[in-house]
C-alpha cells in the first residue's frame, strides 16, 4: 500500500517578507504565520494522519504544532527536514548579495548543481540527496499510511523534483507557498506527485516570498 505525505512549508516569517536568507537561522513565525498555523490545523486536523514531523527549526516547529495539537499527537521533530545551509548567503538579502556578490549569486541563480555556497553551504546535490533519504525513511516507517511533515521551501522544491523527475538544474515553474499542501505518496519504489501548492484554507494570506 502506498504511503502519503503531506509536505507543509512553514508559514511566513519577517525575513520571508524582506526577501532575506533564513536557511538555518532559526527565525520564528510573524503574526501572519501563527495565524497560518492555526488556519493549516483548522483545514488538514480531521484528516487520519498517523503522525506530524517538522523541521526543527522555530519556523517550521511552530508552524506544526497547532496541527499536532489538533490531532493530540506528539510533533516529532527531524532534522533532515531542515531548509539548505545558505553558508554566507545567510541573513543577507537578495538586494545586498546581488551588490556584495554578484558572481556568487549569479551560479546559486543558474541552479549550478554542485555549487557550494561560500561559507562551506550545501550544494543543490548534496540537499537533493538530504531530502530523497528523509523523505524516503519517514515513507517506510509509515507504510500505507498518511503523515504529515512540515518543512522549508528548498526542501519542498526538492521533493517535488524527486516526485515529478524534473531535473535538480531545470528551472524552478512550481510555487513554494507559505503554510501550502503539498501532496506525494511513496508505493515503495519512487514518489508521485498527488497536488501542489493548495492555499485554499488560508483565506487571503499573503503568497510565499521566495528567500528562505
Amino acid at each position: 500500500m502506498a504511503t502519503e505525505i503531506i509536505l507543509i512549508r512553514h508559514g511566513v516569517t519577517a525575513w520571508n517578507r524582506e526577501r532575506r536568507f533564513q536557511g538555518q537561522i532559526d527565525i520564528p513565525l510573524d503574526d501572519e504565520g501563527r495565524l497560518q498555523a492555526m488556519q493549516l490545523a483548522r483545514a488538514l486536523g480531521s484528516e487520519p494522519l498517523a503522525a506530524v514531523y517538522s523541521s526543527d527549526l522555530s519556523r517550521a516547529r511552530q508552524t506544526a504544532e497547532p496541527l499536532a495539537r489538533a490531532l493530540g499527537q506528539n510533533l516529532i521533530l527531524e532534522t533532515g527536514l531542515r531548509e539548505r545551509f545558505y553558508g554566507a548567503f545567510e541573513g543577507r538579502t537578495w538586494d545586498e548579495l546581488q551588490r556584495d556578490h554578484a558572481e556568487d549569486f549569479s551560479r546559486w541563480r543558474a541552479r549550478e548543481v554542485d555549487f557550494e555556497l561560500p561559507g562551506s553551504g550545501e550544494s543543490l546535490r548534496v540537499l537533493q540527496d538530504r531530502v530523497a533519504v528523509t523523505l524516503r525513511s519517514l515513507a517506510e516507517r509509515h507504510p500505507g499510511e498518511k503523515l504529515a511533515a512540515v518543512s522549508h521551501g528548498g526542501v519542498l522544491d526538492c521533493a517535488y523534483r524527486i516526485a515529478t523527475g524534473l531535473g535538480i538544474s531545470e528551472p524552478r515553474q512550481h510555487e513554494l507557498l507559505n503554510a501550502s499542501v503539498n501532496r506525494i505518496r511513496y508505493d515503495g519504489g519512487s514518489f508521485q506527485l498527488i497536488s501542489w501548492a493548495d492555499v485554499v484554507h488560508l483565506r487571503g494570506a499573503d503568497d510565499a516570498i521566495e528567500a528562505d
